[in-house]
């Protein structure tokens, strides 16, 4: 669609803002939040809507139908119509009778997510570009609404507070949030950190928690689109929507190390650039970080991540503590050496059938604070490398570093300059656009 057909309205910042049974025993009891509210029985049909229709967002909706019984899929809504179109089309053969979206519950444009959220709906799943969750948990919440929002959860420390504020909403009105963190839902995974937690490798001292791979889908630039439609369009490549590969993707192995460490670092000092991706189709974002993440017990983590083609895939965590090794997921090797044998299951479709299960038993996950934590960490070393700067976690807690845009509209949509170590800021000032690169060299 072009953006001179396009006929969304214009929205200012202060209107966005306004607008089964789980599978390893014990995992109610350790990730469900207590609370007292009505709630679908076993039997009860729930009802979703799907707010952001790209591959991520189609792959969550089939996921959580697919996940339990008595799922339907009833509402969808997406920025741009053709993205709406060719989900449904992949949805509606995927879910067969349990596709029940009609064209009165298929909207489009910057409030679709409204609309969505104010559609007979039991649980929203939150999918487009993380700049918008914030805002888009914030109204689902607010609308008492159960959500599962894919990570990360924000791009910037107002995002982040936002996200926290939500969370403890939804556990005032005893509603279930799960993040698309999966490995938190694998069984594997969850019988390595108990068994580390209860110390198989004694204290952890230190981990490295890598994601290096080739690069990803880039979206050309096509004759007639906006700086706005384009960059929504190409959003991996702009930190103010994705937050940077190392929030975006790298926040899987940090929330990982997180979890081994069963808390958050207290600063952040590491190196990054934009080494191979240089050209400006690919935005303003780094393609390589290297981070030194030091927490509260003096450990100190090496978390790495690189977007590079021609280079070793390396996506993994390795924990050291004062008796042992693992993996974090399946192996520990130590005084006493241990193997996963435990069942297999798809992390994807379990992390909704726990969520399922949580609201029929009334027992409401709440991940919100969690995934808060761990994209804040991720977003702290981006910033220790953009700043080139040693970056505290009590100075990302009171930062007033604001990433988004002042209107959401179609239109010119500058972005900055690529951050250079030693003068880019933490707390940086300029709206997007302020100092910039000129929008017509994209």
């Amino acid at each position: 669609m072009s953006t001179d057909s396009q006929h969304f309205d214009r929205i200012s910042r202060r209107d966005f803002v306004k607008r089964t049974t789980v599978a390893t025993a014990g995992l109610s009891a350790g990730l469900m939040a207590s609370g007292n509210f009505a709630y679908a029985g076993a039997t009860d049909t729930l009802r979703i809507g799907l707010i952001g229709c790209g591959g991520r967002g189609s792959g969550a909706a089939n996921d959580a139908v697919q996940s339990a019984e008595g799922v339907e899929l009833v509402a969808m809504g997406d920025l741009f119509e053709d993205r709406l179109e060719s989900s449904q089309e992949t949805l509606k053969e995927a879910l067969g009778d349990s596709y029940k979206v009609d064209a009165d519950h298929s909207f489009i444009g910057f409030d679709a997510y409204q609309h969505v959220i104010d559609s007979d709906v039991d649980i929203v799943l939150l999918a487009t570009p993380p700049a918008f969750r914030p805002e888009h948990l914030r109204a689902a919440i607010e609308a008492g609404k159960h959500v599962f929002m894919e990570k990360p959860v924000a791009v910037d420390p107002v995002g982040v507070r936002s996200v926290m504020a939500s969370a403890r909403m939804a556990e005032e009105k005893g509603l279930a949030i799960v993040a698309g963190t999966q490995r938190r839902h694998d069984p594997a995974y969850i019988e390595a950190m108990r068994r580390i937690h209860d110390g198989a490798i004694g204290e952890v001292k230190a981990a490295q928690v890598y994601w290096n791979q080739g690069g990803l889908w880039l979206r050309e630039r096509k004759p007639g689109m906006s700086d706005m439609e384009w960059q929504a369009r190409n959003w991996l490549y702009f930190t103010w929507l994705s937050g940077d590969h190392i929030v975006e993707q790298h926040v899987h192995n940090i929330d990982v190390a997180n979890w081994a460490l069963q808390g958050h670092p207290v600063k952040a000092l590491g190196v990054g650039g934009r080494q191979v991706r240089t050209d400006p189709s690919y935005g303003h974002i780094y393609d390589h970080f290297a981070i030194e993440l030091e927490y509260p017990n003096g450990a100190h983590v090496l978390s790495m991540c690189r977007q590079q083609d021609g280079t070793p895939r390396r996506v993994a965590e390795h924990i050291i503590g004062t008796r042992g090794t693992s993996d974090g997921h399946s192996m520990i090797q130590g005084a006493t050496n241990w193997t996963y044998e435990g069942e297999d299951v798809n992390p994807y479709v379990q992390e909704h059938t726990n969520l399922i299960a949580s609201i029929r038993e009334g027992e409401p996950i709440n991940e919100g604070q969690r995934i808060a934590e761990s994209v804040m960490t991720a977003i702290m070393a981006r910033e220790a490398a953009y700043t080139g700067q040693e970056i505290t976690w009590d100075e990302m807690m009171s930062s007033t570093l604001d990433l988004s845009p002042d209107a959401y509209e179609f239109g010119p949509m500058p972005f900055p300059e690529v951050a250079e170590p030693g003068v880019t800021t933490l707390n940086r000032t300029a709206s997007p656009g302020e100092p910039t690169a000129e929008s017509g060299d994209a």
